[in-house]
């Protein structure tokens, strides 16, 4: 005798974005969730909009960092749980950051929470790898560190996919351009907090002609580091820290051989899982993140919480 299991309701608040159009995509062919549309006319209803936030088991914000925090203040039902990808909760109390790889304790307070604060697509790559050389003491949380991101034009939403794909854009679209040039990217906060540094990163990000993908750099002084950290050392030491993880995959030393030392901003495109890579020497390392700005670093990482919270395979819907 069958037994029939209740579907999950879903609301995509902000459906129509770039990140809300993949986490719709990523549920094609699911049969636990039953999702829950909105007319488009109504989509900046605030009382259509609350009225199915409250009808959902979990609702996934899409949207502007305002309009997240006025979709939680709409929330009247204590059973609703929340997954903002916005920036707007990332560091605020009470909401468990969506990087579960980090620690059992950020596993576990994504899957017993109520609130999912999604981490930003330069943030990921760029905690991946400073968080677990901080937190084990590897690296002084007052080491002045700085880092780099190369990443595809989706990053920047509808307006950036559309500047790029204008037939008649400008000559400066085709090369490379390096932007956030005041230091206040908006990825900045989360980068120390969630990393334990007592300063923010001097961080330059680069967007460039192609769709998605990035890699995220950090370089290092190994004279800074805990003893005689080597680069062979440096990448078994989180070869062992991300041990078992399904999402995060520390590449061999030497692997970017394989690729002529050379690694693509797009080369992980497409998937929703992350490579490390240790490179250098003994005097100056390079440690890298490569994965997709719309998957680990975006939609993915979203539907990996959802995937944590209903206690279902964490690949599921996923492309690993």
């Amino acid at each position: 005798m069958g037994t029939n299991i209740r579907k999950m309701k879903i609301f995509i608040d902000g459906s129509e974005g770039t990140t809300g159009l993949r986490i719709h995509e990523r549920f094609s062919g699911r049969d636990d969730i039953e999702l829950i549309p909105i007319d488009p006319k109504k989509r900046k209803d605030i009382e259509e909009r609350k009225r199915l936030i409250n009808q959902s088991d979990i609702t996934f914000l899409c949207l502007p960092d305002g309009a997240a925090r006025e979709a939680v203040s709409l929330v009247s039902s204590d059973t609703v749980k929340i997954i903002d990808t916005s920036t707007a909760h990332r560091c605020e109390e009470g909401w468990a950051y969506g990087f579960p790889e980090l620690s059992a304790e950020h596993r576990r307070n994504i899957k017993e929470g109520k609130r999912i604060a999604v981490p930003g697509c330069h943030a990921t790559g760029f905690i991946s790898l400073v968080y677990p050389i901080v937190s084990e003491k590897i690296l002084p949380a007052d080491y002045p560190i700085s880092a780099f991101s190369l990443t595809g034009y989706s990053g920047g939403g509808k307006k950036m996919i559309a500047e790029y794909e204008d037939a008649g854009r400008r000559e400066e679209y085709d090369a490379p351009r390096e932007y956030a040039l005041s230091q206040k990217h908006k990825h900045l906060k989360e980068m120390r907090k969630i990393t334990g540094l007592q300063r923010e990163p001097l961080f330059s990000p680069i967007v460039a002609d192609y769709y998605s993908g990035m890699v995220v750099s950090v370089p290092l002084y190994g004279d800074y580091l805990k003893e005689e950290t080597t680069p062979e050392k440096l990448c078994g030491f989180f070869a062992d820290f991300y041990k078992g993880q399904k999402f995060v995959k520390v590449m061999p030393f030497g692997s970017e051989e394989e690729c002529k030392g050379m690694m693509a901003g797009n080369g992980c495109s497409g998937w929703d899982g992350l490579r490390i890579f240790i490179t250098g020497n003994e005097e100056r390392m390079l440690l890298s993140a490569q994965f997709d700005n719309l998957g680990k670093g975006a939609s993915g990482a979203a539907i990996q919480c959802l995937n944590i919270m209903l206690g279902c395979e964490e690949e599921k819907g996923l492309n690993l």
